[in-house]
């Protein structure tokens, strides 16, 4: 059985920081494409960063030079760093792991069609 168990979201002021975490079992994080994508309220999910299959990087225009995303293969975890943080970024954010591929720029239904992901961490920045 696949999971993708996340941690690590909460309420943070406008320009602190957070990591958030996403730890898979039953399957090998390096083996995939893995990402983390977002839904604020009252809006349609989006994509925030990715690493694809050949290890490259990306992020969406809102988050670039404030989100860092990484991996750790020994511990079969996903992080995403997020520093500088706005209230715009308040949002349930989830990790998703592809057998394809992933990007930041999908449409909304994109997120939903990845081959697993995790149930979401609320991420709320407010003073």
């Amino acid at each position: 059985q696949v999971q993708l168990v996340q941690s690590g979201g909460g309420l943070v002021q406008p320009g602190g920081s957070l990591t958030l975490s996403c730890a898979a079992s039953g399957i090998t994080l390096a083996d995939y494409a893995i990402g983390w994508f977002r839904q604020a309220p009252g809006k349609e999910r989006e994509g925030v960063s990715c690493i694809t299959k050949d290890g490259s990087s990306y992020y969406s225009e809102f988050v670039k030079d404030r989100f860092t995303v990484f991996s750790d293969n020994a511990e079969n975890t996903l992080y995403l760093q997020m520093n500088n943080l706005k209230p715009e970024d308040t949002a349930v954010y989830y990790c998703a792991a592809d057998r394809v591929g992933c990007t930041v720029v999908g449409e909304p239904d994109y997120y939903d069609a990845m081959n697993f992901r995790g149930k979401g961490t609320l991420v709320t920045v407010s003073s």
